[in-house]
């Protein structure tokens, strides 16, 4: 017989990104009890994975790291293999290269075990179908379909939760600002395919996205009445 599912624990896929770490702290406001997992899964940029134990050891939150490495080794991709050129744009005809087949559907099936194992039935990952950079594991028809999959496939009620699902990069901004997590989210996380902090390299696909939204929250906060914070 399985574990009583504890409604009051929530497990946070947690890869120490922009989008993650915001979840974490969504997870946190609305959770009595929250543990992290992160994966490791032959990404070039794996120093996400110190990034993540730390945002979460400070934020008081259990945290657990798994090596799932076959994942990279399954489909060719640009993130796990050094040997392919990134793409900076979307093909027209293709996905992006830096798309990792399976991440999203092994991630959430295994953080769904690993949950059951702990008595926790509430999900939480940090996808969107807003600003998903053409990846179909990030579209909410997956998520919806796999929950319920993961719910027949072990006989629970797992719920997934998709805080960022239906907003898109300046939104994300802006709830980590109403979380109170601004400035951390903006210097400590990692978002950047080639392993940089903060602001990134620049000029990969997933900084790119991330300045765009920040620029565009900046420019809202800017033009805001008087009474609310500037970040400028």
């Amino acid at each position: 017989m399985s574990n009583p599912m504890n409604k009051e624990t929530a497990l946070v896929v947690f890869s120490g990104g922009q989008d993650s770490t915001t979840c974490l702290f969504w997870a946190i406001k609305h959770f009595r009890r929250v543990q992290a997992l992160t994966f490791i899964y032959g990404q070039k940029h794996v120093a996400e994975v110190d990034i993540a134990r730390s945002i979460a050891e400070d934020a008081g939150v259990e945290w657990h790291s798994m090596d799932v490495s076959f994942i990279g080794r399954l489909g060719a991709n640009s993130l796990t293999d050094l040997s392919i050129a990134m793409d900076q744009e979307k093909p027209a005809d293709a996905l992006p290269n830096t798309f990792v087949p399976g991440r999203n559907l092994f991630f959430i099936s295994i953080a769904a075990v690993y949950a059951r194992e702990r008595g926790i039935n509430h999900l939480v990952t940090g996808v969107s179908q807003t600003d998903f950079s053409g990846y179909p594991d990030c579209r909410d028809a997956f998520i919806k379909s796999l929950n319920v999959t993961l719910n027949l496939a072990m006989d629970e009620q797992f719920v997934i939760h998709t805080p960022l699902m239906w907003i898109d990069k300046c939104q994300t901004w802006q709830m980590a600002d109403e979380l109170g997590v601004f400035d951390l989210v903006r210097q400590q996380t990692l978002t950047c395919y080639n392993g940089i902090p903060g602001d990134g390299c620049g000029h990969c696909p997933a900084c790119k996205l991330r300045r765009a939204g920040l620029e565009q929250y900046l420019t809202q906060l800017s033009q805001a009445p008087v009474e609310r914070v500037i970040r400028l």
